[in-house]
């Protein structure tokens, strides 16, 4: 891609805020517990700013532009939990509310997803499957003025902190894409309620818990879109989710990559550096051709998302790629270093333990392969957006 200059200064000054943000020293970094102090850092970026409308406090960029910034966080940024909470925040709300949010919502809700005062999150994953989106249980009953929504939504990211979620439910007791219904809902809602942290294996800091709806009473006024447009609504929130959420994973990639390439020519082993040897020249290598791969493979999708065209296969090809390269990667990395890459002090099973969590949420690969599939007449199609195991 070739970017110019208000872009590069946008992804430079980025960089700024992550150094300050890798000085922040945690409590427990092994914690699943959201840190309030890099979050007003990220408030202070202005960066959850980027893809929303001025007049809602945004600073009006386009999807690339945005994608471009994030990847530079990604690239700077050492907390896999907070790039993945910055990337939620962005897309679980804002984005479908700016698309087709009514102007009482976006005037409600905009301005403070934009400046962080808000900490937002969306609520699709049930007890009984994720992937399958068309198969949730949870229901809105029509009451005229309000909607009446039970269920129980699990591994939802920010709900033990969320201050607003987006709530997909069935308006229908038919099945199909029409019969679901997209709602923003306050946590203080009377019926709504949410577990502590769920303990997880990566993105530490990143919260994920229980949302549970009893009898929870929500304004017609609330809903997102128009009653039973709730499936239309996630896939296209889902197509941003991947494209933000990944590329952000090419820019740790990238960091990554440099970290080994400047340990394989200064670390020596039998009179040379590691780096002379066949064999960690060509992890690198691998890890070089994968970020390429990449990224090259969501900026044009994104280009294609952007343009209207039909991008099912594209961005099932990017997210797979993507998320299955950046744990290939950081496999890589841990064995370039060895011992050393086995170690906490050097950060990469932390790494690792990140880059596992993408080849399950925003689809697994499993699903994806099966997306792809029945582009090429394989398999019958599928009509479920590109929905996660843990969301």
């Amino acid at each position: 891609m070739d970017w110019d200059a208000r872009q590069k200064g946008l992804r430079e000054a980025i960089a700024v805020w992550t150094e300050r943000l890798n000085a922040v020293q945690t409590a427990d970094a092994s914690s699943d517990r959201f840190c309030r102090a890099k979050w007003d850092l990220v408030r202070e970026s202005g960066v959850l700013r980027l893809p929303f409308e001025a007049s809602h406090g945004g600073f009006g960029e386009d999807l690339l532009t945005t994608m471009y910034v994030l990847e530079g966080l990604g690239h700077g940024c050492r907390d896999g939990g907070l790039n993945f909470s910055v990337c939620t925040q962005i897309v679980s709300v804002g984005v479908p509310l700016q698309r087709s949010g009514s102007e009482q919502l976006k005037q409600r809700f905009l301005p403070r997803i934009c400046d962080g005062s808000l900490i937002a999150a969306h609520a699709i994953t049930e007890p009984t499957g994720g992937s399958d989106a068309l198969a949730m249980e949870t229901r809105a009953v029509d009451r005229g003025d309000h909607y009446l929504i039970d269920g129980t939504k699990t591994f939802i990211t920010h709900a033990p902190v969320a201050d607003v979620f987006m709530v997909y439910a069935r308006t229908s007791l038919h099945g199909g894409p029409l019969g679901i219904t997209a709602f923003a809902v306050d946590r203080d809602t009377p019926g709504l309620r949410t577990s502590d942290a769920i303990p997880k294996m990566g993105l530490k800091g990143s919260p994920v818990g229980e949302l549970v709806l009893d009898g929870c009473e929500v304004d017609a006024a609330n809903v997102v879109g128009k009653p039973g447009s709730g499936f239309f609504v996630l896939d296209y929130v889902m197509k941003w989710e991947i494209l933000c959420s990944f590329i952000t994973s090419v820019g740790t990639m990238e960091h990554r990559l440099e970290r080994c390439i400047d340990y394989a020519r200064t670390r020596e082993q039998f009179g040379k550096p590691i780096g002379a040897f066949q064999a960690i020249a060509h992890k690198i290598v691998d890890m070089r051709i994968a970020i390429e791969t990449g990224r090259r493979w969501l900026y044009d999708t994104a280009a294609a998302f952007a343009d209207g065209r039909d991008t099912t296969a594209d961005i099932a090809i990017a997210k797979l790629l993507a998320s299955e390269a950046n744990v290939s990667s950081a496999l890589a990395a841990m064995q370039i270093f060895g011992g050393n890459g086995y170690t906490t002090a050097f950060g990469l099973e932390a790494d690792l333990r990140d880059a596992v969590g993408g080849t399950i949420y925003s689809g697994t690969s499993e699903i994806q392969r099966n997306r792809i599939a029945a582009t090429l007449g394989l398999r019958d199609r599928a009509p479920s957006p590109n929905v996660m195991e843990f969301r």
